[in-house]
Parts: C-alpha cells; structure tokens; sequence
C-alpha cells in the first residue's frame, strides 16, 4: 500500500496542474508571458524547499509519518497549482516568435528543455548527500534543487525580455497563399500587441475545438503511457535485480539517464537532421514505443529494460513534440495561449490516475502495465494514419486556421446546437 501512496502525491499536483493550467494561459493572454514563467519558477522553488523542509524532518523522525505524507501532499500540490503557470507561457513564447515552417523544431527543443533536468538530475543528485546530515541526507537533492530554481528564476527575471510578439511571424513572407482574417485585432487597454481580445475563447472551450481534440486525445494517452511506464521503472529494476530499494538506487539512475539522453536525442538532434515534421513525429513516436513496451514487458535481463526504456524514451521524444506542434500549428496566432494550456492541461491529467493504476497493476502481474501501454500505442499509431486531421496536421495553411476559428466563434455565438 506504501507503494501506491508516493504517486498518489504527485497525482493530486498533476490534477491541480490539470485544472490551473488553462486558468494561467489565459492569464498570460493579459499580463504577458514573462510574468506567469515567473510565477511558476517561484512556486515550484517554494514547493521544492517545502518538501525538502518535509523530508528533513520526517527522516529525523520528528514527524509521523502521516504527517509527512499529509504535508509532502500539501508542498506538492504548491507546484501543481501554481507552477503549472511556467509551460503554457513558455510554449506561448515560443510559438508566437517562430514561423510556421521552424514550429517544430522549435517545440522540440522546448521540450528538450523540459527534459533536460531528467538527464542531470539523477548524476547530480548523489552529489547533495551530504554525509554531514547524517540520516537526513536524502533531502540534500531537494534543497539544492530549490535553490537552483531560485537562481533560475532570478536569471529571467533580470534576463528575459518579453517585447510584444509579432501579430503574424510569416507576415510578408511569399506562400501563395492569402493571409486570412487577422484575429489579433486590438482590445483596448491592458491588452498587449499579438494579444486576444475579451472575446477571444477560453483554454476550456478550446477542448471541443474540432482542430485541437485529435491532439489532445492523442497527446493525453501517449502523456500516460510515458507516465506509467516511468512509475514502473523502479520497481522493474529492483525485480529484475533482487536489490533492495536503495541499493538498486544507482541501477534506476542509470536507465532514467539513457531515456533521458533518447529523449534529447530525438529533440535536439534527429528531428533536425531529418527535418521531420509533426506527422511524421506522430507516427514515428508511437510505433517506436509500442515496439519498446513490449521488450520491456518481456525483458530477460536489467539490460533489457534499460534498453527497452531508452527505445521507448526516444518515441516519447518524438511523439511529445508532435502533438504539441501539431496543435499549435493548428490554431491562430492569438489562439496559441490557449492551445498551450490545453496541452498542458492534458500532461498535467496524465499523471492523475496512470501511476496509481500503473502500480497497481504491475504487483497484479509485472508484465501487466507494459502490455496494455504497447496495445495503447500500437492503435495511436493507426489513428495517427486514419484520422483526418493528424495525417493532414501540416497541409493546412494558417489562413485555414484561423477561417476556422472565426467559423467556430460564430456557431458558439448561436448558442447550444454547436
């Protein structure tokens, strides 16, 4: 039962990161971007420090260890309430100061970005136990963590320079295509340039958006099954070696670190050096790691899965940014806060009920979480092919889009039979 309480922490954080997320694009839509990344550095520092505060006291057995519970429960969800602000903000940025052609790429590296921290975090880590904390030591990590955030968040505060996007990053480029309506026309005041007006649509009713729901369908189940599959690992490894936990410390470190380095490899190196676009990233991902799940659910030794879990790790980094730039090329220029949140808000909704689920099936049959995660993938990789709008995602020009979102913005004005 201890087994299924520790992500049961980290699925309340992502439920509120579900829920905040399209609160905080839209946010952004009126304050800027700069402020919510902000906003977000700061909350997950502080949610950081808290949960180191936690785990000192509780390892000093200061605290029982319901308490430690209750209050790691508490300091987490700091990070999925608030910290949730930083991604949808961030891919906003981006997208708006890119062009259609570089969306991709672009997006690809911001999550290469994200993914970074999963490279160094498990080689750095040890590196902050130190031995004069005595049994405390394993909250080292937390605290120079939320330090580090610290320090971030002073570098973009001091750093980052947010001037007003441009209303159309492909205006007066030659396309052979019309430009199509501009919905970035002016709100009056508080709204910034390349902003939405107040009549701009929410985050909310972007997820019944016919050009948004194929990603956001597909980007929730490829979310999960990643989710699942990491929960997993650990208890894998300590199987597969007959370790104990802190012993089979190191070997964990070492296959997150490979799918880590897959992940970036995928990001910021072979998706540029084959110039792939979003639908070939929506295949590709989703095939690479059905295949994947079931080496591992079949994994004879621990170098299997770690073999296994860097393959999957490279369709992953394929698949994530697929979906993400799919979505966004789907949308209008002022529309992109919106679809931000959305993706956010569905990798947020991916880590609610996969890794309590995940772990519960895995003590039922070890094989278990991998199967269903390889059958999941394999029909993803079928509708990714069939469906209309994800094998179509980059024929669409941005003036169809945003035809598109004027059209849809008039059937919501007639009310209820949309």
């Amino acid at each position: 039962m201890r087994d299924v309480l520790i992500p049961a922490i980290f699925s309340l954080s992502a439920l509120l990161w579900g829920i905040t997320s399209p609160i905080w694009a839209k946010r952004s839509d009126r304050v800027g971007r700069k402020p919510m990344i902000a906003l977000g550095l700061a909350a997950f520092a502080v949610s950081m420090s808290l949960c180191a505060v936690v785990v000192f006291m509780g390892l000093q057995r200061w605290l029982p260890v319901w308490a430690v519970f209750l209050l790691l429960l508490l300091s987490r969800a700091i990070f999925g309430a608030v910290g949730s602000a930083a991604n949808p903000a961030s891919q906003a940025f981006v997208a708006e100061r890119t062009r259609r052609s570089e969306r991709t790429q672009a997006m690809a590296s911001l999550a290469g970005a994200f993914g970074l921290g999963t490279v160094v975090g498990p080689f750095v880590a040890p590196l902050f136990e130190l031995p004069a904390m005595g049994v405390a030591r394993l909250s080292g990590p937390m605290f120079a963590f939320a330090l580090f955030a610290f320090a971030v968040l002073v570098v973009v505060v001091r750093g980052l320079e947010e001037t007003p996007p441009p209303a159309d990053p492909d205006a007066g480029r030659p396309s052979g295509r019309s430009a199509g309506p501009d919905l970035s026309r002016s709100a009056g005041p508080g709204v910034g340039p390349g902003r939405p007006d107040a009549a701009a649509r929410s985050s909310f009713a972007l997820w019944r958006d016919p050009r948004l729901a194929p990603f956001l369908i597909y980007g929730f189940l490829v979310a999960s099954c990643q989710t699942a599959q990491g929960y997993t690992l650990g208890f894998l490894i300590i199987d597969k070696l007959h370790l104990a936990p802190i012993k089979a410390q190191g070997f964990t470190a070492v296959a997150m670190g490979a799918g880590a380095v897959s992940g970036l490899l995928a990001q910021w190196g072979l998706i540029r050096m084959f110039g792939m676009g979003a639908k070939d990233l929506l295949r590709w991902g989703v095939g690479l790691a059905a295949a994947a799940n079931l080496l591992v659910a079949f994994a004879p030794s621990y170098w299997a899965v770690v073999a296994g879990y860097a393959m999957a790790s490279l369709g992953y980094g394929f698949a994530r940014p697929g979906f993400t730039a799919g979505a966004s090329l789907s949308v209008s220029g002022p529309e992109q806060a919106s679809a931000a949140g959305a993706i956010a808000s569905i990798n947020g909704a991916s880590v609610i009920v996969a890794p309590v689920l995940a772990v519960w099936m895995y003590e039922q049959a070890p094989p278990s979480p991998f199967l269903l995660n390889g059958l999941i993938l394999a029909g993803l990789l079928a509708y990714a092919v069939l469906n209309r709008t994800l094998k179509s995602v980059e024929d669409a020009p941005a003036s169809e889009a945003a035809t598109t979102a004027a059209e849809l913005e008039r059937a919501e004005d007639a009310g209820p039979g949309f």
